[in-house]
């Protein structure tokens, strides 16, 4: 019998170098989509995929991150003496949303040593791991949930895939492996960033995992690879070797906001399915962007 997946790890300490100079002194977590802050949408999903404790891996200049996700006594009271119920309402929501911890990587070694990070947090449990730069839409099914779903119908360790363009598959851990059912791949081996020459596949693992904990003893043992860090691809590789892994092509939108035109690409999308927002959006592209000249071949 397959243990619940009670708990998420968060990685939130990597310096968010693809959006300077917005990230020079705010971490890239914080960034706003719409009116919440990117993170929150991370843990929104998490939650809403059934976790019931979550672990933020923070780094220094990140304490932004922990003071979003608690009482602002001073805000709450004006929100209360002021009559603005929904908005104390939706910030008491934030501080109460979930059993959230905090622990600093305190050097930037990788992903696989900001994860070995979550070892005590974690236990014996297997546990979801939730990357802030991925922002997976789906109207119906977290992407999270889409995992869990699959993990607890075959009790493998799981990594969240999409297709990406051949071009593209540089900048992903990419899989290798055979599809079993519809959305479905037991794997065989994993490839960091493969060359477009070489990569066995155009299936990218894109931030979303479920791992059983013996992954921790891999990572103890796991060299820096790739750019001299640990990465959590080759401690994977091992698990895979040990005990199988699996791949769950994930449904749903994603967006790399780690990256500036994917985060105009998750705003744009995100204000589109407000209706109020879409409407005023409409209206502002006539009146601004239907004009020839605003395209002109010197831009």
């Amino acid at each position: 019998m397959t243990r619940k997946i009670r708990k998420a790890v968060i990685p939130a300490a990597g310096l968010g170098t693809r959006c300077l100079p917005a990230t020079k002194s705010q971490p890239k977590e914080m960034l706003p989509l719409i009116n919440k802050p990117a993170i929150q949408y991370i843990v929104e999903e998490a939650i809403e995929s059934g976790i019931e404790h979550i672990l933020i891996i923070t780094g220094r200049n990140k304490r932004s991150i922990e003071d979003h996700f608690d009482h602002n006594i001073e805000l709450e009271n004006v929100l209360k003496n002021r009559g603005k119920w929904s908005h104390y309402k939706e910030v008491l929501d934030i501080a109460e949303m979930a059993d959230i911890h905090f622990i600093r990587q305190k050097e930037q070694l990788g992903l696989g040593h900001a994860i070995s990070c979550a070892k005590v947090f974690v236990g014996e449990e297997p546990f979801a791991v939730l990357l802030g730069d991925d922002i997976i839409h789906h109207s119906s099914k977290p992407a999270l949930k889409q995992m869990i779903d699959q993990y607890e119908k075959y009790g493998q360790s799981v990594v969240g895939v999409q297709e990406v363009a051949t071009e593209n598959v540089s900048k992903y851990g990419i899989i290798s492996g055979q599809k079993i059912t519809n959305h479905v791949f037991e794997l065989n081996d994993l490839v960091e960033k493969p060359d477009p020459e070489d990569t066995p596949s155009n299936m990218a693992i894109v931030g979303r995992y479920i791992i059983h904990p013996e992954v921790f003893d891999i990572l103890e043992d796991t060299k820096p690879g790739r750019g001299g860090e640990i990465q959590l691809t080759d401690a994977l590789k091992n698990l895979c070797r040990a005990q199988g892994l699996q791949a769950c092509q994930l449904e749903g939108k994603r967006f790399d906001i780690g990256d500036v035109w994917g985060y105009i690409q998750a705003t744009l999308s995100l204000a589109i399915e407000d209706e109020d927002l879409e409407r005023k959006l409409q209206y502002f592209c006539r009146e601004n962007f239907m004009n020839e000249k605003m395209f002109s071949n010197n831009r």
